[in-house]
Order: C-alpha cells, then sequence, then structure tokens
C-alpha cells in the first residue's frame, strides 16, 4: 500500500443517493382527469327512456312511503277494534229474539218457532267430523292465515272471472274469520230503535261493498290478535243461520237430527256444513235430495284434505243422513201458528226469551189426518186440482189434538191456515143448532114438523122460498127425519116456530163467534164461521150440552224455569142445554150417518155421529162429527170460492172424515155414543102454513119473554111446557 505521494484515494462507500421516484400525477389531478373526461353521449332510446325511469324511481319511492303509511293506518285501526272486543263467551248469542219450543200431549218436541239456540258450544266439545267439515268448506287454510287470505282472495277472483263474472261478484274469498265478523255485523248489535226492521238490519250487516270487505278485514284481524283459532270458530260454530229457524250448529243439530252437535257422524256433520252456502235452499226439510247432495260435496273436500280415510268418505256416501222423526214429519205446522196466536205476543212471535209451550197436539192423530186427507185426493180427486181442504180433530174438552189447514205445509210459519182462518158459510153443518134449540125448549127427537112447500115474507126483502136439496117433500115428518135427510123447509119451520134469536142465541152459546144472519135463512147456514169454530161447537153436543173453547196450549214456561206463566186445564164452559137434550141431538145425528146424508162417514163396529153441509153452488163442503172418543170437522173448498163440481158433505168431505177417524180409532176400543132414544109419542111443531114473520109479530111480548130462557131444561114427550108456550104463542100446534 503506499501511504505517500499521489497515491489513489481510499476506498470509502459512496453515498447512497434516493432514486427519485417516478412522477404520479397527484390525486386531485387524478380526479381532475376524470372529471374532465368526456362524457358518452346518450342515444335517442336512452332519451326516451329516461322520463319513464324517472316516473318509475318516483313511483316507487311514493309506494313504500304510501305502503308504510298505510301499514300504520291499518295497524292502528287493527288496535282500535281490537280494544273494543268483548269476552268470547258474550258473543255467542247473537239474537236479537227467542225461540219458542212446542211438546205434544207426551212432552216430546214436535215443532218450533222464531230462533232456536241449542246452547253454548266450543269447537273443542263438537264433533270433529264437525269442525273439520266447516273448515274444509268454509276456509282450508283457516289455521295458517291471519284473518284474511290473500291467496283465497286471488283464486276467488280467478273463478269470478273464468266464470264470466266481475272479479268481485260471486266467490268473495271469505275466511271464516272474515265471516264471523259479518256475522257480528262488525260488533255493532241491533237496536230497534235504530232500524226500520231487523230484516233491514241484516240486510245492512249483509252488504259486500269493497269499502265493507276492508272494514271486515280489519275487524277479523283484530280478532285474529285476541282470540284464538278456536275461539274464532266457537263463535262461528254459535252464530251462523242453518234454515228452519236454528241458530247455530247445536240448534241445527237437535232441529235436523234430534242429537247434539257433539255426536254428529260424518254424513250429519258434511249435511249442516253444506247449509252454509245457502240455509234455506239446502235445508234438509226443505229439499232432502239437494241437501244430500251438497252433503257428498262436502264428504269428498273432507277426503281429499285427509280428514276422512277413503273408508270412512265411502261410508258416509252409502249411509246419508236421515232427518229425525219430528223432523221428517213436520207435523204440527198449522197447529204450531194456530198456538201461537194463543198466547200474549211478548211470550210467542215477539218474545226475547227462550220459550218451551206443552200443547195438547197428538202427533200419530195429525199422521192419520194428514195420511187421510192424501189418500182421497191421490184416489178420488182429479189429478191437478185446485181444491183444499182443512181437518180439525180434537176432544170433547176441545183440546185440539191435530189440525190440517190445506193439503201442504211447506214448512214456512205464517202459511194461509184455512181450519182457523178461512170464513165460509155453514150450510146444513148448522142445522143441529136449530134442533138443539128445539130440544132445549121441549120438543123432543120424535116431534114432527111438516115438509112441505112454504114461502115465507121478508120485510125489506119480499117473499123467500127454500127449497130441499132433491126438490121433493115428505109431508109430516119427525125432527130425527127432518135431520136425517137434511129437510130445508123442516129446519126452516122449526127454526121459525123457535124463535131466530133463540138460535142465534144457542150458536153463539156453543162458540160460533161470528156474525149470525138475522133472517130467516140463518136455518140453512147463511152465515159464516170457521171450522175450528163450528168443531168446537159440536164438541158441546157430543159432552153433554156444555160449550167448549178449543185451546192447543197447555202451559207456558221460560226455558229453564220450573212454574209456568199460563196454565189451562181444559176448554169446558158453561151448560148450553140440557144434557137430555144434547143425548137426544146426539141420537138424531147418530141417525144422520146410520141412513141420512152421512152414510160414507159410517165406521163398521164403532157408533159415530154427525151432519154434512153443503152451500149455495157448493162452493163450500162440510162433515163435522164425532165418536165417544172425538170430534172431527172437515171442510172442502176453492180458496177463491170456485164452486165444487160434483161435491157434497156426504161426498168426499164424509169420505175424508171416514178415513180420518178411521185410522186414529185403529188401536181404541169401541165406545158407545152418549145418546138418548126419545120417546114415542110425537108432537107436531108446527103446520103446513109454517111460523111466519107475520105470526112472529102477532105474538108480541109473550114471544120475547119465552127467548129469555132458552136454556132452561124442559119436560119431554107430551106436551111440555115449551111446546105450550110456543102453541099459544103462534096457534099452530095440535095434539099427536
Amino acid at each position: 500500500m503506499n501511504r505517500s505521494g499521489r497515491g489513489k484515494p481510499p476506498l470509502t462507500a459512496p453515498k447512497r443517493q434516493k432514486k427519485a421516484p417516478a412522477k404520479q400525477a397527484p390525486q386531485r389531478s387524478r380526479k381532475r382527469t376524470r372529471k374532465s373526461a368526456p362524457r358518452r353521449r346518450r342515444g335517442p332510446i336512452g332519451l326516451l327512456l329516461a322520463p319513464f325511469r324517472w316516473i318509475a324511481s318516483l313511483a316507487w319511492r311514493l309506494a313504500w312511503r304510501g305502503a308504510v303509511v298505510v301499514a300504520l293506518i291499518i295497524g292502528v285501526a287493527v288496535f282500535y277494534v281490537y280494544t273494543t272486543l268483548p269476552p268470547v263467551s258474550s258473543m255467542l248469542d247473537g239474537r236479537s229474539r227467542g225461540s219458542v219450543t212446542f211438546l205434544d200431549r207426551d212432552g216430546e218436541v214436535f215443532a218450533w218457532r222464531g230462533e232456536q239456540f241449542g246452547g253454548q258450544i266450543t269447537a273443542e266439545t263438537v264433533s270433529p267430523h264437525l269442525r273439520n267439515a266447516v273448515v274444509a268448506t268454509e276456509d282450508r287454510r283457516f289455521y295458517m292465515h291471519p284473518g284474511v287470505d290473500p291467496v283465497g282472495i286471488a283464486s276467488a277472483i280467478r273463478i269470478n272471472l273464468r266464470e264470466g263474472r266481475g272479479p268481485l261478484s260471486g266467490h268473495g274469498g271469505s275466511t271464516i274469520t272474515q265471516q264471523t265478523a259479518k256475522l257480528l255485523c262488525l260488533g255493532r248489535p241491533y237496536e230497534k230503535e235504530e232500524w226500520e226492521s231487523e230484516a233491514a238490519y241484516e240486510a245492512d250487516c249483509r252488504e259486500t261493498s269493497l269499502w265493507r270487505k276492508a272494514k271486515e278485514a280489519i275487524y277479523a284481524m283484530a280478532m285474529e290478535a285476541k282470540y284464538s283459532k278456536n275461539e274464532i270458530l266457537t263463535i262461528y260454530l254459535n252464530r251462523a243461520y242453518l234454515g228452519a229457524g236454528a241458530r247455530g250448529f247445536e240448534a241445527a243439530a237437535q232441529r235436523y237430527f234430534g242429537t247434539s252437535a257433539s255426536d254428529l257422524r260424518p254424513a250429519e256433520a258434511a249435511m249442516l256444513a253444506g247449509l252454509l252456502k245457502a240455509p234455506t235452499r239446502y235445508a234438509p226439510t226443505n229439499n232432502m235430495s239437494l241437501s244430500r247432495d251438497r252433503a257428498a260435496v262436502i264428504v269428498n273436500l273432507m277426503e281429499g284434505q285427509d280428514y276422512l280415510t277413503e273408508a270412512e268418505a265411502e261410508t258416509a256416501l252409502a249411509q246419508p243422513a236421515e232427518l229425525s222423526p219430528a223432523a221428517a214429519a213436520r207435523a204440527g205446522g198449522y197447529f204450531a201458528d194456530w198456538v201461537m196466536e194463543q198466547g200474549p205476543n211478548f211470550l210467542t212471535s215477539d218474545t226475547t226469551e227462550d220459550v218451551t209451550i206443552r200443547t195438547t197436539f197428538d202427533p200419530g192423530i195429525q199422521k192419520s189426518a194428514e195420511d187421510a186427507l192424501r189418500h182421497v185426493f191421490d184416489t178420488k180427486v182429479r189429478e191437478g186440482s185446485d181444491a183444499q181442504a182443512a181437518i180439525v180433530v180434537m176432544s170433547a174438552d176441545g183440546a185440539v189434538r191435530a189440525m190440517v189447514g190445506g193439503r201442504q205445509f211447506t214448512g214456512v210459519a205464517g202459511q194461509f191456515n184455512r181450519a182457523v182462518m178461512a170464513k165460509r158459510q155453514t150450510g146444513s153443518a148448522f142445522k143441529p143448532f136449530v134442533y138443539a134449540t128445539a130440544l132445549e125448549l121441549g120438543f123432543n127427537a120424535n116431534s114432527t114438523v111438516e115438509d112441505s112447500p112454504l114461502t115465507l115474507n121478508v120485510p125489506g126483502s119480499g117473499t123467500w122460498s127454500p127449497k130441499n136439496y132433491t126438490r121433493n117433500y115428505r109431508g109430516t115428518i119427525t125432527l130425527t127425519e127432518a135431520l136425517t135427510h137434511s129437510v130445508n123447509t123442516a129446519a126452516v119451520r122449526v127454526s121459525e116456530a123457535v124463535g131466530r134469536d133463540n138460535v142465534r142465541k144457542v150458536a153463539a152459546d156453543f162458540g160460533i163467534q161470528s156474525d149470525l144472519d138475522s133472517g130467516p135463512a140463518i136455518a140453512l147456514g147463511t152465515s159464516e164461521s170457521t171450522l175450528i169454530e163450528m168443531t168446537g161447537a159440536y164438541a158441546g153436543i157430543l159432552n153433554g150440552g156444555s160449550s167448549v173453547e178449543p185451546y192447543g196450549m197447555i202451559e207456558l214456561r221460560l226455558a229453564g224455569d220450573r212454574t209456568a206463566l199460563i196454565g189451562q186445564e181444559g176448554g169446558m164452559g158453561e151448560r148450553v142445554i140440557s144434557q137430555n137434550a144434547a143425548q137426544q141431538l146426539v141420537y138424531m145425528m147418530n141417525q144422520v150417518v146410520e141412513r141420512g146424508t152421512g152414510q160414507r162417514a159410517k165406521l163398521e163396529g164403532r157408533q159415530a155421529a154427525g151432519k154434512t153441509g153443503t152451500t149455495q153452488a157448493a162452493r163450500d163442503a162440510w162433515f163435522l162429527g164425532f165418536t165417544a172418543d172425538y170430534v172431527a170437522g172437515i171442510w172442502m173448498g176453492y180458496d177463491d170460492n170456485t164452486p165444487l163440481t160434483g161435491v157434497t158433505g156426504g161426498g168426499l168431505p164424509a169420505e175424508i172424515w171416514h178415513e180420518t177417524m178411521l185410522r186414529v180409532h185403529e188401536n181404541l176400543p169401541a165406545s158407545p155414543l152418549p145418546m138418548a132414544r126419545p120417546p114415542e109419542a110425537p108432537a107436531q111443531v108446527a103446520d103446513s102454513r109454517g111460523a111466519t114473520a107475520d105470526s112472529r109479530n102477532a105474538a108480541g111480548q109473550g114471544q120475547a119473554a119465552q127467548r129469555q130462557q132458552p136454556r132452561q131444561a124442559q119436560p119431554q114427550g107430551g106436551q111440555s111446557l115449551g111446546e105450550r108456550v110456543v102453541r099459544e104463542l103462534f096457534g099452530l100446534f095440535g095434539g099427536n
């Protein structure tokens, strides 16, 4: 190493110099570069779509904000309704009026009126088949939706459009919860003062406008929040109307099948669930065939939704539901309507309570009457005839056992009841009261009267000449013969002899309340009366001469009460004629059946008595009569007063009476009639001149005094007090 002179410099590491970084554009410069980059020019399509993009963006922003607002409003509305909902127990019976249940003479139910409520049931206690049938039919997603089912609504709209209707017409897609809201009328109870009628209130509750549907949806969601699914179903099962006055499934089960809703079989449950679509149309009491067809659809739905096995479904289809005997018979409809009129309105037609009425009704006798009427019309009346008939059967004390108010009772309460509403001329069926008056005044069944041409001078009307039906005259005949052959001239002579006022009084006292004719034609039944009045009057003859008030109600009580509010033990009233006079009249009427105009009513091996009646031009035909056990009255005619063709009281009415009583007495031992044969010695009632109006006027005050005591018993046979008085008054009577 050279350390001197010019040597090389020592080795040393050179200083490192930092490499100058590559020049980069500053950040700001980069941004500036982007901003300054030229924009792509929009094509014509972009320019066209721009407004639509802006509108869509605006609509979206408005939609989700509006949806939030609507959701808040709905939430507030649902919450408000939620706070107003009462306990479930207070919502089960929503009837505005109560029901009336009718029991027959044996205590069995035979009819209902009003809105029947069978009692509170729950979704847990009813038959599972019923619960499943309702859900399968009305709302298969009931246990999944929150009260409103969008899927169901969409499906309903699709069906409506496919069937050519508007989207909201027809199928509504309502859930069971929404239907329950409608049944509750959105929580608004019926107030009588606010509505013109209950029908108007119900129509408002059933309104199907879009606004109404929206309110129902809110109410339904509030119910879903407040109640459990089973509680909602419980309300529905108790409030649904199922036809024939049945409100709720318990009432319907009892009404149609005579059983509880907890014991329903699949076929019965399906039939009841099928009624929800149209209760009146599908009611089994209205159209069993249609009801069964609907039930079959429900059974298939239940099987398809696994509520029934294939075997259970086949059994339900092979063994469809059957009505209970009481429901199938539909017996006593006219009778029940009549009894409803017997009690006070606030306990019958307008009752707000559930009422039970025990009656005199006998379903066996009712069936006998209906079968008899059907038999005669099927075998002896031309097909398609519009002729009508009515029947009343009662006991001698006035207890009505059966009532047929027309040829067919459709099941609708309040039908025209010809047995109690139709006032018709009675014809010769009135004549027993003429002879009852004569017997009470002292004549007897063997007293004689003249059957010959008769002309009376009627003040204000001129002369009047009654004619016999046969246009023949028999001469002098007994009162028995006169009644047996329904001789008109004889009846008029007797009526004139004993006094029309007396005849009117006796008839009225026997229960004929209609206005009675004041002229001489009263003896021929020109006055009008109802069938039930006439039958009751004949019952008075059978019971020995005492009046009766026909009755059907034995007692009325509120459901569950032990004490009756109304009670009745019988319909017997005051005595009208003596027992002896009544028993002789029974004998005379027995001869009508044995050998007179009423022979078609004769019962083999059993005594019967009665009287025929045919009015002018045969517009009305009657037969009324009795055995020792029952009284029955038959009326036949047209509602529009068209004359009957070839029909008299001794014809078809007598045959209907015969067929009725034959069935009624089928298992009863034969009992003799309470009749008394008359004494042999006759007394003449009137000679060929008759008892004219002029001769009555000449009698003066003596005649009036005689008429004041028509109900006093008189000695029978010979010259009784009554005979002597009448002979002295008219100077028309001679010895035997």
